[in-house]
């Protein structure tokens, strides 16, 4: 299959930015070369995942006992719903739970009436005999949000599915959830302890809800363990997330632009962008650097999707100020083959356009808003996936995580904890004890 395709050519980073990133990146490089394929004991140690056989069979068996779950509620949020909710829209479709044979919904807030909503559809179809699969997914097993959304659906499923609990916890080992779990008679799958939520995807976080959905995850293992392969060479020049996280560390520290937005030409991909979104604000995003030193460092990430963002969006990028990075993932080919019809008398409406494929009309979108980009001086990468299938999208998600762990070294910053998540935690908990 054809590899995902990569170009920096209008980045606008010089061939003296890139050799003075080298030392630093080639280091970080040989230690990710290290420890490959050497278990969990570390937090980088995520690019261990693609190559886990023996995690992949055991999610894969635990799949095919609940294969015929046709409602699947992954109760979770941030990086332990993210990921997975962007590869299943990306691969199956964004409005996949209006043809899927299954119903795949994220509980990921406590928006009353949203949970009410999901509660709703977990009470119908356990009602008409269809059977309802949660996916209770927390790594610390006590998230607030998480439990409570998981509180109000199983309630609701304990009422109407008759029979054993389908309930499936996925979480660190020895968590309280896990104990719950075992004291349950629940299914439980681990997370390895090192293996952050936003790296996870390629973890049961994400792959058992994406087994039973029928995604296949062999498919996308293989994409993501290809692009590990190719971001593990020690020549920055051939390893897209090297050359990416150099752009994006030369154009903050010394070109003052610090957003960077990822513009995705699918509807099917939003989610990735909203994935990536968590993954570079949270990595990122610190206040101190690795030498303790108060920083208030980060990059803003923002998601555009073309076409439609042109309309709502273009003038401020083509227009406004220079303070962004724009990365463009595109399309070599779409799902479906769709045609525009030949009908003249619309052409005093929009010309050239008749018989036409719309796939065609995209790219020409696509080629006009990088050749403006270009035109104004606005830096960009460009991505091409050759299609939304799974092997491409694991290449792109493994590409953008090893970009992550580079940037993170290129700016001095630990781009695997999130300390200053916590105080919103702990004032939460707080306010709910009275």
């Amino acid at each position: 299959m054809k590899g995902v395709g990569f170009s920096f050519k209008h980045a606008g980073i010089s061939a003296k930015e890139i050799h003075a990133a080298a030392p630093i990146l080639s280091t970080a490089i040989f230690q990710l070369n290290s420890i490959k394929d050497k278990g969990y004991d570390g937090c980088a140690t995520s690019i261990n995942l693609p190559a886990d056989k023996a995690m992949h069979l055991k999610v894969k068996k635990l799949a095919k006992k609940y294969k015929k779950a046709a409602v699947i509620v992954v109760v979770g949020i941030g990086g332990s719903n993210l990921g997975t909710m962007a590869v299943y829209d990306a691969v199956k479709g964004k409005y996949a739970n209006f043809y899927e044979k299954k119903m795949v919904l994220f509980a990921d807030t406590v928006d009353p009436d949203s949970i009410e909503r999901f509660s709703n559809a977990v009470k119908e179809n356990a009602k008409s005999k269809y059977k309802v699969l949660l996916c209770f997914v927390t790594k610390s097993g006590g998230t607030t949000e998480t439990v409570a959304n998981f509180e109000i659906l199983y309630s609701t499923l304990k009422k109407y599915q008759k029979g054993a609990d389908w309930v499936v916890a996925i979480t660190d080992k020895g968590s309280k959830l896990w104990e719950l779990a075992h004291h349950k008679g629940w299914d439980c799958l681990e997370i390895p302890k090192y293996v952050g939520g936003r790296y996870s995807v390629f973890s049961p976080v994400g792959l058992f809800p994406l087994a039973v959905a029928g995604v296949n995850i062999d498919a996308l293992l293989k994409g993501a363990k290809d692009m590990r392969n190719k971001c593990l060479n020690i020549d920055i020049t051939k390893n897209p997330a090297a050359l990416s996280a150099i752009a994006l560390a030369s154009h903050y520290r010394h070109h003052n632009k610090n957003i960077h937005d990822t513009f995705l030409f699918s509807n099917d991909l939003e989610n990735i962008g909203k994935w990536y979104r968590q993954l570079m604000g949270e990595s990122i995003g610190k206040e101190h650097d690795l030498n303790g030193r108060k920083v208030n460092r980060g990059i803003t990430p923002t998601v555009s999707i073309g076409s439609t963002d042109l309309h709502s969006m273009a003038q401020l990028y083509l227009g406004g100020p220079h303070d962004k990075v724009t990365t463009f993932i595109t399309l070599d080919s779409f799902n479906k083959k769709m045609n525009m019809p030949v009908m003249k008398e619309y052409d005093a409406l929009a010309s050239s356009i008749q018989g036409k494929s719309m796939a065609g009309i995209m790219k020409a979108i696509e080629q006009g808003i990088k050749t403006a980009f270009a035109k104004g001086n606005r830096p960009f990468m460009s991505v091409v996936l050759p299609d939304k299938s799974e092997e491409s999208i694991g290449q792109l998600l493994q590409m953008k995580m090893m970009e992550m762990m580079l940037l993170g070294r290129l700016l001095n910053v630990d781009p695997f904890d999130q300390p200053n998540v916590e105080e919103y935690k702990i004032v939460t908990k707080k306010i709910l004890a009275g």
